[in-house]
């Protein structure tokens, strides 16, 4: 019986390279010097501090264009509010968000369901198994949660036949 999984993941080593990057090019670049910009990675949480929330926005667009160009989807970002640090420096916490949560399995395993698909739906941890009868099913199973899950980066794995 053909199966696949819907996960969530980011490839830590990219998320390292890209912050790498981003610091890179905030050290080099004009508009940042004799700043204190920079991004902290502590596992998939990243820490950028700036000298005021313009400049923290810049940061943060450089980060997104360097994961973009390694093939991370920034919607696995999510940011916490900007803190002060002390005078006019400020931070931000972003967290890398992995592995689909229980409200979002039960989303996909209710999308599936109410479309009358005939396969069978799993919550595996934080994965969803899909299983059916036939590879058609599946890969209609596939189009119908990419079209109605747009928010959260998806992948499909661990496809069997």
């Amino acid at each position: 019986m053909p199966s696949f999984d819907i996960v969530s993941e980011v490839d830590s080593h990219e998320v390292r390279n890209a912050v790498d990057q981003t610091n890179k090019e905030v050290s080099s670049r004009f508009d940042f010097k004799g700043s204190d910009a920079r991004v902290d990675q502590t596992e998939l949480l990243l820490t950028i501090f700036a000298d005021d929330e313009f400049k923290l926005e810049q940061v943060l667009d450089i980060l997104r264009s360097k994961l973009t160009k390694r093939k991370i989807d920034v919607r696995c970002l999510e940011k916490s509010q900007i803190d002060k640090v002390s005078g006019n420096k400020v931070k931000q916490e972003v967290n890398v968000k992995t592995g689909l949560n229980s409200e979002l399995a039960k989303k996909i395993v209710k999308i599936l369901k109410e479309n009358k698909l005939k396969v069978q739906v799993s919550i595996q941890g934080d994965s969803v198994r899909v299983s059916g009868a036939k590879r058609d099913v599946l890969q209609e199973a596939i189009q119908i949660v990419r079209k109605t899950i747009t928010d959260f980066p998806l992948q499909y794995q661990n496809f069997r036949d």
